[in-house]
């Protein structure tokens, strides 16, 4: 973007509220939460980034459980960071040499972290997990271990504490891709409580043990469901079938924030809907993957919420833990399939399963590769080649990965995602677009507005930044004090991701007389990752939040203090910290449409 001469005054936003003085930035919270059973949370008060890097408002935690009977589990460990203090809290409650058996939920490293601490210090422990969690621990934890690969329908009886009388049997729910391969889900019948690990979890980090204010952490349940679970909606109503066969569920404990108690059909339910509503109709897109190779898993998923934010169905296919039935028939029926890069030289398992793969794509079907960087990659050209052979549309072009990835490449994916969903969704825009009556479509279309281009940018953990931009012109100011204001946002733009709660944002107020250059670039479509501001002139310093653009009549920079979820569109609603005006003779240039029911 080309700096220009500030024609506004120079403003600043007010600074955010800070963490209250003396708060640690990394605790413990050791608590009892049913019979015998305590539950151990490690909380990260200030990780700002997670999985598929998307933004964290409120941090995270890491749930870990301890369950006696005659004998006495527990239920996944933590992140490696708190190893200095998880392991002395661990002590204080238990020796670790008495703990009979380690329950595996999934092998994701924030949750298993610390395994290989515990092995140590009992070599006799017995890991409980799903026959591909033990197999990835395998690769984990560098030295031996006793195990035991459980299925559905499996059970570990503990027996009776014999203190409190409590009997403690544990059954086991595979719960695969969510979201890893490896899932299983454990339920101890003595309390009614559900071991979930990252299903129904949320990053929320707080000193609240359990769910007992729904408001406050619905709007990070909803986001971690759609970053995380929504893109296996499949397999979400899969494993809620294998729940409802379950006793009475008192308890569900999650693996990241609050435990769900006081509210679970709340919780559940939304789950049960979001997830019926992603798999209603047939059309789909496989993203597949190859699990704990290179950053295939994170690649994916942001490919997948791409195509999720556009409206269209998404499924995560693991090319190494599917069988070849189920991978055949998940390949052979969706409308596209991304592929990513595979080991130049693949185990004869996972060769068989990329030959599956290729066997099972069809004609009319689009597809598209993206790198894994998994460090010995068969070329990505080699595997666009391979594609391409088979006669199939591409879905974009390759996403090539030249270096670890960062927030923007992250970005970049999520974009192509983003550009294949609204393929898939192309014949029901068009019949959307017709359905509203004649006459009620040009009344609508009557609502005018003025044009703004809405500008976000974001400094990364990594050093780097994320920015996009897009005109609008649903605004409204919607409050005296604070001063406020509305945008709606269509949940397929690339922007959305940069408008979570505590975001800054900048809402560039176009001119009459001199917005048309503007607005022309700013409708155009930009592929996956390319940069939005290139050629356009910017002010330096004037907002936090995003780039004010030079020619714009004046300019409001924003944080986003709510969201409010449509059919279509997100309503932000923004408290305005800073604002100026370029020339006060100008007036606002404003949008009469034709028709209400597209742009």
């Amino acid at each position: 973007m080309a700096a220009v001469t500030s024609p506004f005054a120079a403003a600043q936003p007010a600074a955010a509220p800070a963490q209250p003085a003396g708060s640690p930035r990394l605790s413990l919270q050791c608590e009892a939460i049913a019979a015998d059973t305590t539950a151990i949370r490690s909380l990260d008060w200030d990780r700002s980034r997670f999985d598929i890097e998307f933004g964290l408002r409120n941090g995270t935690t890491y749930n870990a459980f301890l369950v006696r009977g005659a004998q006495t589990a527990l239920v996944d460990t933590s992140h490696l960071k708190f190893a200095d203090t998880w392991l002395p809290l661990l002590e204080e409650q238990i020796d670790p040499a008495a703990i009979d058996y380690l329950i595996v939920s999934h092998t994701e490293p924030d949750h298993s972290g610390l395994i290989g601490h515990l092995i140590d210090r009992n070599p006799d422990i017995l890991i409980v997990g799903s026959k591909v969690a033990i197999q990835f621990l395998q690769d984990q934890v560098h030295r031996p271990f006793k195990s035991r690969a459980v299925k559905s329908g499996d059970e570990l009886d503990l027996g009776t504490n014999p203190e409190s009388g409590c009997a403690h049997r544990f059954s086991f729910l595979s719960a695969p891709n969510l979201h890893w391969p490896d899932t299983i889900f454990s339920f101890d019948h003595g309390t009614g409580t559900l071991y979930t690990c990252d299903a129904f979890g949320l990053h929320y980090c707080s000193d609240e043990l359990f769910d007992s204010d729904p408001g406050a952490i619905a709007p990070d349940f909803r986001f971690y469901y759609d970053c995380l679970m929504g893109p296996n909606a499949r397999s979400v109503l899969q494993a809620l079938k294998r729940m409802d066969a379950l006793p009475q569920i008192h308890t569900v404990a999650v693996g990241h924030g609050p435990l769900l108690r006081h509210h679970l059909s709340l919780w559940l339910n939304d789950y049960r809907d979001w997830s019926s509503d992603r798999s209603a109709g047939e059309t789909y897109a496989a993203v597949c993957y190859v699990s704990q190779y290179g950053f295939c898993d994170r690649l994916s998923q942001a490919i997948a919420r791409g195509i999720g934010k556009a409206g269209a169905q998404v499924q995560l296919v693991d090319l190494r833990a599917t069988d070849a039935q189920e991978l055949s028939a998940l390949v052979g029926e969706a409308s596209a399939v991304v592929v990513p890069t595979w080991p130049a030289s693949p185990d004869a398992e996972l060769q068989a399963s990329i030959g599956t793969l290729l066997a099972a794509i069809k004609p009319k079907q689009w597809v598209a590769c993206y790198d894994a960087f998994g460090g010995n990659d068969e070329p990505i050209d080699t595997v666009a080649s391979k594609l391409r052979s088979l006669g199939q549309k591409a879905a974009f072009e390759p996403l090539r990965i030249r270096q670890v990835p960062h927030a923007d490449d992250y970005q970049r994916c999520e974009e192509a995602g983003t550009d294949l969903g609204q393929l898939l969704t192309k014949a029901r825009t068009i019949a959307a677009m017709k359905a509203l009556d004649g006459d009620l479509d040009k009344a609508l279309g009557r609502l005018s507005g003025g044009l703004y281009v809405v500008t976000a940018q974001q400094t990364t953990e990594d050093g780097g930044s994320l920015s996009s931009a897009m005109v609008a012109s649903w605004v409204s100011q919607a409050s005296f004090e604070p001063p406020g204001l509305t945008v709606a946002v269509a949940k397929d733009r690339a922007i959305e991701s940069l408008l979570q709660v505590g975001d800054r944002f900048v809402l560039n107020i176009l001119r009459e007389d001199n917005h048309q250059l503007l607005l022309r670039h700013f409708l155009k479509r930009f592929p996956p990752g390319a940069d939005r501001f290139a050629g356009v002139a910017t002010v330096e310093g004037a907002a936090a939040g995003g780039p004010v653009l030079g020619d714009a009549l004046a300019f409001l920079g924003c944080r986003v203090a709510q969201r409010m979820e449509g059919p279509d569109h997100w309503i932000i609603y923004a408290e305005v910290e800073v604002g100026n005006v370029a020339d006060t003779e100008a007036a606002t240039a404003v949008h009469h449409r034709k028709v209400g029911n597209h742009y």
